[in-house]
């Protein structure tokens, strides 16, 4: 272990909601300690999103610290260890130390223990396995804090042996370079992603839904994702992901990151290879529509659209899709160039907001048609003129349009 160091106490580790979880859980004596991703960024001085804790207290035991101090638990994993706290509407997950008893990969039978150091030895990657007391000691048993500020991604012990106890560190090693990782990667790591990455289908969707999303969330993926793809690690999993051109050209362009767009830059293959991806990776509908329209998009927006083609295509798309469908329309563009004319299209893609043809189907009821295919006939046609209009046209105009068609 290297020489125990100090974390300066930050204003998450002395809240009152922290403080009042610390306390109940060490009432009976056992001191907690912050774990995880909490430790690894408040480490680097990056934001601290979610607080989770570690006790070598079993989880009954856990439960009853935090119900006599009027604390709401929630049994989130309890089978795990993992216990829920809620204070102040902030959660904090707490788990009791933990030893793997046999994995197969995607899940492992543990037992508890109240060794540090044996709960640490099952972590993923050395800065994942660090520890925090609450006076800020830090307690670093595999080099983690030095691996974190060199940039670099190293597994606990033997790469090859973790990822077999878990495949879905292989991914997590990628998405952990793409957010800490600098320079080149851990080769030992490396190595054993290549020879293991035929293990990925065996993951259930939900799981690489995670990981990839996460990956692509990073301020620039590009790099890991050409180590990915060198690897065979994209080809084992999502093979429909082979535009990495493109998403590298929107990286470039588009104001902020957002995973479902960068995942439909990568795709090749239109709706169909989308919707396959979809499913792969279990997206919400919602998720799995949004990556189906941005991989084939109804309308083709471009700097050449006259005024008039643009309003009309615009308005054929939903307020969410506009700003999309320009900036990957320019990532796919060739030859690059014309940024100018490029922005100037996605500022008025923002900018316009859908307008809806003023008459419906039961006007035409209303002035005597049949319910049947010429209502649709004849709104198609009144929607196609009032567009070739300017989307215009008034309530009133449409109805003597309407009239006149009839």
């Amino acid at each position: 272990m290297t020489k125990p160091q100090r974390l300066k106490r930050q204003p998450w580790m002395t809240a009152m909601a922290t403080r009042a979880v610390l306390s109940a859980l060490g009432a009976g004596g056992a001191e907690p300690r912050f774990v995880g991703g909490c430790v690894r960024d408040a480490a680097i001085g990056r934001k601290v999103k979610d607080i989770d804790l570690g006790t070598p207290e079993p989880p009954a035991t856990v439960m009853r610290r935090l119900k006599d101090a009027g604390i709401h638990a929630v049994a989130t994993g309890i089978e795990h260890g993992t216990i829920t706290a809620v204070v102040e509407h902030r959660p904090f997950e707490i788990t009791t130390l933990r030893r793997d008893v046999s994995t197969d990969g995607r899940r492992a039978v543990v037992a508890f223990t109240r060794d540090w150091r044996e709960d640490a030895a099952r972590r993923d990657f050395t800065f994942n396995a660090m520890s925090c007391a609450p006076d800020g000691t830090l307690f670093d048993y595999f080099g983690g804090l030095d691996d974190l500020k060199r940039g670099r991604v190293r597994f606990v012990g033997d790469a090859e042996a973790r990822i077999r106890e878990d495949v879905l560190r292989l991914l997590r090693f990628f998405r952990f370079n793409a957010h800490y990782g600098r320079g080149a990667p851990d080769a030992d790591g490396l190595a054993a992603c290549r020879k293991l990455a035929p293990l990925l289908p065996t993951l259930s969707g939900e799981r690489l839904r995670q990981e990839t999303l996460r990956l692509l969330e990073a301020r620039d993926p590009m790099p890991v994702l050409a180590l990915m793809q060198e690897a065979g690690v994209i080809a084992a999993y999502l093979a429909e992901a082979e535009r990495l051109d493109r998403l590298k050209a929107l990286v470039a362009v588009e104001p902020r990151a957002d995973a479902i767009r960068r995942l439909a830059a990568l795709i090749d293959g239109g709706r169909a290879a989308a919707l396959a991806v979809g499913e792969r990776l279990r997206l919400s509908n919602d998720a799995r529509d949004r990556l189906a329209l941005l991989a084939e998009p109804p309308v083709k927006l471009e700097p050449a659209l006259t005024g008039m083609e643009r309003r009309r295509a615009f308005n054929r798309l939903d307020d969410a899709a506009r700003g999309d469908l320009v900036l990957l329309a320019w990532a796919g563009a060739a030859p690059k160039g014309a940024a100018a004319a490029w922005k100037k299209l996605l500022k008025e893609a923002s900018a316009w907001k859908k307008r809806e043809l003023p008459v419906k189907g039961r006007d035409a009821l209303k002035l005597g048609v049949k319910p049947g295919p010429r209502v649709g006939e004849l709104i198609a046609a009144l929607e196609a003129w009032w567009e070739e209009g300017g989307l215009k046209a008034s309530r009133a105009a449409c109805l003597r349009e309407l009239k006149r068609r009839i």
